[in-house]
């Protein structure tokens, strides 16, 4: 039994094969549609989400199989005191997988312990969401072909964005991928993922404040929000939340063929103007997300097509 905790949990050769799968799906979706016929899917989200959680239940469904769980801690037995082994234990015995988002770093990976089903992290705090990372890899490669050789920019809030570091530590295993770092000094890329992730493997990368100063050097723009959530003080929330936003005039110094990725939600940090520029990829990506995790589903279930 595998559990998916951290997008390092797969080797590159399981990626290719997850992107792979994922295709085949985008396809043929019909050959697939009865693949989970009798299994059950459980998604535990102890922190809001409309995507991931819907893109899970989605992938289950259009897999023929079932779906279960709750959308809040509020209407779980967490709000009685119940432990994370104990709901994990319990809700195993009702379903084949389960997908877990906890606001608490580690909390799934604790789950994994405990789990008699697979354990797919959904997001923990601002430590992983490899599923979103995996959703990420299949767009850049549906827009670029390839997985190696090009510029990323991460822009906005690169402490707390667990997305950007998951997205990193998949891209530094592929060959030739030049970061920029682009965020208010306050929300700067941790130390700990330049020294571990980049640092150890040799891997240039670059930190400035201001997006236009790079972005004609850019194949691929990754923009984040600034999260209220991960904040202790309201007034630095306020202070940064508009520090980078997206226009259209930003744009005009931009590749013709640059991908404008963005996680979601967003606030304001992307302009809706950008929605109908071809460019922009971010609602791409959310579809892609729902084929990358009914090909995850199958690898976990051991019904790899």
């Amino acid at each position: 039994m595998r559990h998916l905790i951290d997008i390092t949990d797969l080797t590159v050769g399981e990626i290719d094969e997850l992107i792979s799968v994922s295709e085949r799906i985008i396809d043929d979706r019909q050959s697939f549609s009865d693949i989970c016929k009798g299994k059950k899917i459980a998604t535990l989200f102890f922190e809001p989400s409309t995507r991931t959680r819907l893109s899970f239940e989605a992938a289950m469904l259009e897999l023929g199989g079932s779906v279960l769980g709750f959308a809040s801690a509020d209407s779980s037995s967490a709000s009685k005191g119940e432990s994370v082994s104990d709901t994990v234990r319990t809700v195993g015995c009702y379903a084949d997988i389960i997908a877990m988002r906890h606001p608490k770093e580690g909390a799934p990976m604790a789950a994994s312990k405990y789990s008699p089903v697979p354990i797919i992290n959904a997001g923990d705090g601002g430590h992983n969401h490899p599923t979103q990372t995996l959703a990420d890899l299949l767009t850049i490669q549906r827009e670029k072909k390839r997985l190696d050789s090009f510029t990323i920019g991460f822009c906005g809030d690169l402490m707390f964005g667990r997305t950007v570091h998951s997205l990193i530590n998949a891209l530094s295993r592929y060959e030739n991928i030049k970061f920029i770092f682009i965020s208010p000094e306050e929300l700067r890329l941790p130390a700990y993922i330049k020294e571990d992730t980049l640092n150890k493997k040799g891997i240039p990368f670059t930190e400035v404040e201001r997006l236009e100063r790079v972005i004609p050097m850019l194949d691929i723009l990754y923009m984040t929000r600034v999260q209220r959530e991960r904040f202790f003080n309201e007034a630095d929330y306020v202070r940064l939340k508009d520090s980078y936003i997206l226009e259209p005039q930003k744009l005009l110094s931009a590749k013709k063929d640059l991908s404008i990725l963005h996680p979601l939600p967003r606030v304001n940090e992307i302009s809706h103007n950008i929605d109908d520029d071809p460019r922009a990829c971010y609602f791409k990506q959310v579809l892609n997300g729902k084929y990358i995790r009914m090909a995850l589903i199958l690898k976990l279930l051991g019904l790899e097509g």
